[in-house]
């Protein structure tokens, strides 16, 4: 499986992106699937998860202004970010999670760079 995402970009504090992650292999229906970022410095994060019956779950600091969606028919997962702080800004991958999210089943990809500044 590869995972690329992509849609990332230079965007002004309370702006919006929208980023796509595609899975390029088989069973993308089958997995949960999840976004996460890594800013500078610092470990990479769970920002946001959508199971396979399209449940969604949202880590706190992102929680009323991020919707993670999925089209299993075209085995694309998206990150729809509005509102963006400069805290934001990070470089988001996607993957597809074990339970407790911090393991993951797949290599990761390049990932796809957001900056959130005026």
């Amino acid at each position: 499986v590869q995972l690329q995402a992509s849609g990332g970009g230079l965007v002004q504090p309370g702006g919006s992106l929208r980023l796509s992650c595609v899975y390029s292999g088989s069973m993308f229906s089958a997995h949960d699937m999840a976004w996460y970022r890594q800013a500078p410095g610092k470990q990479r994060d769970f920002v946001a998860a959508i199971a396979k019956g399209s449940s969604t779950d949202y880590d706190f600091t992102v929680k009323g202004r991020f919707t993670i969606s999925r089209d299993d028919a075209k085995n694309v997962v998206y990150l729809q970010m509005n509102d963006l702080k400069p805290e934001d800004a990070a470089i988001y991958y996607c993957n597809a999670p074990y339970s407790g999210r911090h393991y993951v089943k797949f290599t990761w990809g390049q990932g796809t760079q957001v900056t959130v500044s005026s």
